[in-house]
């Protein structure tokens, strides 16, 4: 059986609060509540979380200190930012501070399902797509690191496991190089990060595509980055 998502709520507001709550738990998540900057940084602290959502107008520590906080101690839990209609300025900073993703009240619980689903997905493929699936003609088996196309058996890296599963997990979405390189790598893109993502595409279509110079699988979307269709 599949292991429930975590998520810890952070908002102020009972109502809000409640809500959130009974939405997420009804989709079959795990939620923790708090009320108040200081007893999101105890809750963040004392539990593994595979998501936050997070409001930026909290009593005691605010929701942009608290993201300030915890990516400069090294968490890479997904934050989303719940943020006030107009403030724009805010939902830029939160961004720059390391939030994954922002929604602005008052927002649809439909699209903050979408926008959570979307999230967990991009840092945490292995929950969208598991450790065996198929990807384009060939089936994956990232435990083994190993892809099979009818009889033929290929070896793949793990860096290209991972790769092959962010592209899965995304199906029909332009992934960018930066993307792809912190999904993966886990670092911030530079400009040998970019040499260092196209390096390793040609390098996998050459194991995974049928024709590497015309590639049917990983697709190259100019000026853009890659995609994967389903």
């Amino acid at each position: 059986m599949e292991q429930k998502a975590l998520i810890l709520v952070v908002e102020d507001e009972d109502k809000i609060r409640t809500a959130l709550t009974d939405f997420l738990e009804f989709h079959g998540f795990g939620v923790t509540e708090a009320a108040d900057g200081m007893e999101a940084d105890r809750a963040a602290a004392a539990g593994r979380f595979d998501l936050i959502l997070l409001d930026l107008m909290l009593p005691k520590i605010s929701g942009e200190q608290l993201c300030r906080k915890w990516r400069r101690d090294g968490m890479q839990t997904p934050i989303i930012m719940l943020t006030a209609k107009g403030r724009e300025k805010e939902r830029v900073s939160g961004l720059n501070l390391g939030a994954d993703d922002y929604i602005t009240k008052p927002f649809s619980l439909e699209e903050l399902l979408a926008r959570i689903n979307a999230v967990l997905r991009r840092t945490d493929p292995g929950r969208a797509v598991g450790q065996t699936f198929e990807f384009g003609d060939l089936d994956v088996d990232i435990a083994a690191l190993k892809i099979k196309r009818r009889e033929k058996e290929i070896e793949i890296t793990r860096r290209e496991a991972g790769i092959i599963q962010h592209f899965a997990a995304n199906p029909n979405r332009v992934i960018s190089r930066e993307e792809l390189y912190k999904e993966v790598w886990n670092e911030t893109m530079s400009e040998l990060g970019t040499r260092t993502v196209d390096m390793h595409i040609a390098k996998l279509r050459s194991k995974i595509e049928r024709d590497a110079a015309d590639p049917q699988i990983i697709k190259t979307v100019r000026g853009a980055g890659y995609k994967h269709e389903s």
